[in-house]
C-alpha cells in the first residue's frame, strides 16, 4: 500500500497525503465504538504485537486506497447474544461515515468479516454469586 497520489489534495502551499494507514486507525476506532463489538480480529501477528504492550489501533482493517476512493475490509469478534446482521451493518454505516467525514475519500465497499463470538465470562458471574451468598450469611 503507498500513500494517495499527490493529485489528490493540493493547496497553494503544498500538497496533502494521508496514508493508508491513517485510513485503517479511523475504520479500527469507527468499529470497536459500534455496541455489540467485543474486538477486532488481526490474527497471530497482530496477536504478538499485543502481547509486547503495543496497542494496534489498526488490527483487523485491510484497506485499499485510489486518488478519490476507498475499500475497506474488517475482522471482528461479535459479543454473544447481539444479532450478527444488525451489528454488522452498523459497522459499516460508522466506517463509511467515519472516514468520509475525517478523509473527503468516497468509500464504495466496507465487508465485515465475522471471526469469533465472544461469551461473558462465567467465573466472574460465579465469583459475584459467591460473594452475595457470603453476604446472606452474615
Amino acid at each position: 500500500m503507498s500513500t494517495l497520489p499527490t493529485e489528490y489534495e493540493r493547496t497553494e502551499i503544498g500538497e496533502i497525503q494521508i496514508a493508508p494507514e491513517v485510513i485503517e486507525v479511523i475504520a479500527g476506532l469507527a468499529t470497536v465504538e459500534v455496541k455489540g463489538v467485543a474486538g477486532m480480529s488481526g490474527g497471530f501477528a497482530g496477536g504478538i504485537v499485543e502481547l509486547l504492550g503495543r496497542k494496534n489501533l489498526s488490527k483487523g482493517v485491510k484497506v485499499e486506497v485510489g486518488q478519490r476512493e476507498a475499500a475497506v475490509d474488517v475482522s471482528v469478534i461479535i459479543e454473544y447474544g447481539n444479532r450478527l446482521p444488525e451489528v454488522a451493518a452498523e459497522i459499516q454505516r460508522n466506517v463509511k461515515r467515519s472516514i468520509e467525514t475525517m478523509t473527503g475519500l468516497t468509500v464504495v465497499e466496507v465487508n465485515v468479516h465475522i471471526h469469533d463470538v465472544q461469551f461473558r465470562n462465567a467465573t466472574s458471574v460465579d465469583k459475584s454469586e459467591d460473594t452475595d451468598a457470603v453476604i446472606r450469611v452474615k
